[in-house]
Formats: C-alpha cells, sequence, structure tokens
C-alpha cells in the first residue's frame, strides 16, 4: 500500500515537471538548455527535449521496477520466504486481471472467438477457474460450439459455489437438443439448488407438464406462489388446470371415484375452467346430483358460454323429449341471451322441437352480423325445415363451407389450434395457453374464388333476386359481336356450361 502510494506521487511529481518544462519552452524559445552541476550545459532542440523525456520516463519505469524486485529480494534475504513469490504473483495478477476485462468486454461486444481466447490467457494468469469457464462456455455457445461449451459447464459443477450454473446451462443445451428427459432430471437438481429461482421454476413446471408429471407441478407452483413470482389469482387458475389434468390421468387409470374428487376440486378452483366444469358435472351426475350439475354448468356459463358446455347439460337427462329439453334449457339460455353461443343453441333445440319459425327468431341476424360456419348451416337446416327450395338451401351451405369456423380452443402463444382442450400445447409446449377464441377469417382459396361458390350452387335469401322457379330455368346463353378484321362482324354466343353439385 505505501509502495503504491509511493508511485502514485513519484507520477504527479513527472507530471509537474513536464508542465513547468513547457512553461520554459515557451518562454524562452524553441530550445531547451540543460546546466549539469553548473559546469556544463546542453542545449537541445525541441525534438531532442522530448526525446530526453521519453528516455527519463523509461528509465524511471525500469527503475521503479528494479527497486521493486530489489526491495523483495531483501526481505528474502532477511527470511520472508514468499517475498519473492508474491512480487512475481502481483505481476501475473495484474496481467490476468487486464485479460479477464478484455474476455468480459469481448463477450458483451458478441466477438465470441476473442472472448475465448482471452478468457484462456486469463486461465492461465489467474487462479480463478469460475469466472474464466462461465466466459468460455457463453462465448463457445455464441459461437455455435456446443461441445466446449458443455466441457466448460462440466468443469463448473466440481465447485459447489458455480455448481448451479453448470447444472442450468447443461439443462439449457438439452432443451435446444430437444432431450427433454434430461433437461426435467437436471431441472430438479438446479431447482433443488435454488428454488427461488424464477428461471428454474418455470422451466421445471414446463417440463413436469409435458411429462404428466402434474403432483410435482403443483408442488413446483405452490413454490412461485410462495417466493412470489406468481399472482394468487393465476396460481388459482393455473392450480386448478394441474388438478384437471391429475383428474384425466386417474380417470384414464380406471379409478372413478378419485377422478371424481379431482374434477370438484378442479371446479372450485377456477369455476370459469369449462373442462373443469364438465367433468365435475358428469361426476356429480354419477353420483345422482343433477341439482349441483346443472348449478355447476350455470355457473361457468356465465363467464363463457360453450358449446361442451350445453352437452353436458343435455346429458343431465339424457332421455327427455325434445319439447321438454327446450323448457328445461330455459335456465340456461337465459343466461347471457345476446351471446351467440345462446342464440345458436336455442336455435338447434327449436330445430330439434321442429319448431322452425322459433329457430329463426333464435337466431335472428347472426348468420348476417356474425357469420360462421355452424350459424350457417343452422339457417340452412331453418330454411330446409320451412320448406325453402333447394338452391336456397345449397346457398347457406355454401356460404358455410367458406365461413370462418368460429371459435376454437387456440394457443395464445403460437395460434396453434386443438380440437379438444389440453393443459399443454401441442405445438410450442406452452402450459395453460389454450383460450376458446375465434381465429383471424381466412380465405378459403378456389379457383374461381370462394366468394363464388353461393353463386354456382344457389342464392341465399338475402343475396337471392331471383325465385326458385327461375333459377331452375336455363338462363339465356350471352352473345356478342365481334370485328374480323376486314369489316365484316361476327355474332358469337357463349355455351351454357351445366353445373353439378
Amino acid at each position: 500500500m505505501l509502495w503504491s502510494l509511493i508511485k502514485i506521487l513519484l507520477i504527479v511529481a513527472a507530471v509537474a515537471a513536464l508542465a513547468v518544462g513547457a512553461g520554459y519552452v515557451m518562454e524562452n524559445g524553441p530550445s531547451v538548455v540543460v546546466s549539469i552541476s553548473g559546469f556544463k550545459e546542453v542545449e537541445l532542440g525541441p525534438l531532442q527535449a522530448v526525446l530526453a523525456v521519453l528516455a527519463l520516463l523509461a528509465v524511471l519505469y525500469i527503475a521503479f521496477k528494479l527497486v521493486s524486485f530489489a526491495y523483495a529480494f531483501v526481505k528474502f534475504l532477511l527470511g520472508d520466504e514468499t517475498a519473492l513469490s508474491r512480487y512475481f504473483d502481483r505481476n501475473r495478477e495484474r496481467r490476468g486481471n487486464r485479460a479477464m476485462v478484455e474476455a468480459m468486454m469481448a463477450l458483451a461486444a458478441g466477438e465470441g472467438r476473442q472472448a475465448m481466447t482471452k478468457a484462456a490467457k486469463a486461465e492461465k494468469l489467474l487462479d480463478a477457474p469460475q469466472v474464466t469457464n462461465v466466459i468460455t462456455a457463453q462465448a463457445a455457445e455464441m459461437i455455435g460450439d456446443r461441445k466446449v461449451a458443455e466441457e466448460s459447464y462440466k468443469k463448473l459443477l466440481k465447485d459447489d459455489q458455480t455448481r448451479f450454473v453448470g447444472i442450468r446451462g447443461i439443462m439449457k443445451q438439452k432443451l435446444s437438443e430437444g432431450d427433454t428427459d434430461t433437461a426435467l432430471k437436471l431441472a430438479e437438481k438446479a431447482y433443488a439448488l435454488k428454488p427461488k429461482h424464477e428461471e428454474v421454476q418455470d422451466t421445471l413446471l414446463k417440463l413436469q407438464a409435458e411429462h404428466h408429471d402434474w403432483t410435482g407441478a403443483r408442488k413446483t407452483l405452490g413454490t412461485k406462489l410462495r417466493t412470489g413470482t406468481l399472482p394468487r389469482d393465476v396460481h388459482r387458475r393455473r392450480d386448478a388446470v394441474l388438478a384437471l389434468s391429475e383428474a384425466k390421468d386417474v380417470l384414464d387409470a380406471g379409478k372413478s371415484i378419485e377422478a371424481r374428487e379431482a374434477a370438484i376440486e378442479a371446479n372450485k378452483l377456477s369455476p370459469d375452467l369449462v373442462p373443469a366444469s364438465i367433468m365435475a358435472a358428469r361426476g356429480y351426475i354419477q353420483k345422482e346430483k343433477p341439482r349441483l350439475a346443472a348449478r355447476v354448468l350455470r355457473k361457468t356459463w356465465e363467464s363463457q358460454p360453450h358449446p361442451e358446455l350445453a352437452v353436458a347439460f343435455a346429458e343431465i337427462v339424457p332421455d327427455e323429449d325434445p319439447k321438454a329439453r327446450l323448457k328445461r334449457f330455459t335456465d340456461l339460455t337465459k343466461i347471457q341471451p345476446d351471446h351467440p353461443e345462446t342464440k345458436m343453441l336455442l336455435a338447434e333445440l327449436n330445430i330439434a322441437a321442429e319448431d322452425f319459425p322459433a329457430a329463426r327468431r333464435a337466431i335472428g341476424d347472426l348468420a348476417s352480423t356474425d357469420p360462421t360456419a355452424r350459424s350457417l348451416s343452422i339457417m340452412a337446416a331453418v330454411e330446409r325445415g320451412s320448406g325453402a327450395a333447394e338452391a336456397v338451401v345449397r346457398g347457406w351451405l355454401a356460404k358455410a363451407v367458406t365461413a370462418p369456423r368460429g371459435p376454437q380452443w387456440v394457443c395464445d402463444n403460437c395460434h396453434n389450434t386443438e380440437a379438444t382442450w389440453a393443459p399443454v400445447c401441442s405445438n410450442c409446449g406452452g402450459f395453460d395457453t389454450l383460450s376458446w377464441k375465434e381465429l383471424p377469417k381466412s380465405e378459403l382459396s378456389m379457383p374461381t374464388g370462394a366468394e363464388m361458390l353461393p353463386l354456382i350452387v344457389g342464392q341465399a335469401p338475402e343475396a337471392e333476386t331471383e325465385t326458385a322457379e327461375e333459377l331452375s330455368e336455363p338462363a339465356e346463353a350471352p352473345s356478342a359481336e365481334v370485328d374480323t378484321g376486314d369489316g365484316e362482324t361476327v355474332t358469337v354466343e357463349a355455351t351454357p356450361v351445366e353445373t353439378k353439385t
């Protein structure tokens, strides 16, 4: 410490001397006169003076080094056996720290190979493999050298302080390679070392869900709640999803009683979760508790009307006639009466009861304001039941072919659609990312354009300009006069094309 202070003072004195010398040159001309002990004077030009100053600085630097070495040597002679080794270690440490800084700067700048070179140099000069191995591993990943990166991460496993970093690094490599089985084991080890690490929690939860380890996933989810990395309302929803998934697996194993209890628990955790409500309702139906089943389904319908809820509601009394079913469903259809799902459900119930005017009133203008394949198909059924012409029915069905499918189970992350609800997206592996919603309308690709299909097979009523009898009559072939180029014209008639449907 004292020697460092002395060196700083000497540097300050040298800078001050240079400043004084520069002022002297500016006052007395371009030459410098150096007097040695008053006996001899030497006159130096500007360039010679600069060279002399640089030479003096070099001599002083060498002198400092020699004095430092001499001081260490004298201490060694006086009995300090480590004096010389400490002297050389300080120099090596200084150069190693410089190489370490350069490696970190290269890594931050995205220069992976240079970072690896500097890290290797720092590793030779410093006894700090924890830092150099991390830099080497990250630099190797940057340039795509997975083998070197994995070897560096494995070196970190030997030290308790760096074991977590090594396990996490190898885990991420296995995930990128698609080896989820090994990644799950590594995630469990990393979680055991640092259970509060949010990234490890999320990775472990995702892998446990993919491997259907619902019990372990619920424990991980509870840790996220306790550590404050997950809001309480989100925890309840995802815990319900896990409980429902656990119930499905139990049901597949033939344990219906345990599955029923797990489904009821999932429904209590998240009443708006449609699959949980359906499974809980069917559990109550098996226990011969229809009122509880109906109450569960009505509560879910309030938050999210869904066609599968109506199917489960029908299962409460499976053998009733259409009119009795229409009357019983009043408890459900009076909830959110303006929702499209409610309108279509009521129209379908009236069609089953063969009350087609009531079905038309129930669906209203839904086929024009929110046309979907289902609403247009319902209109086709209404028209057929009302005795409309076959061309009108075909027109509605043609529109249904090219219309949007309506709400589906869509992943919020990758927008993949699933036929049935699942806790994990089959495309991106996202957990609890499926939502019941409608995809953007997409045009059905056809050679003549999708909009021409209703004109080919028949007209829907709102676009109808001719009667059914007129549509069935052959239209007059259009004609046109064509100039032949020699002053004459020829009349050409188009031949009608018969379209079979």
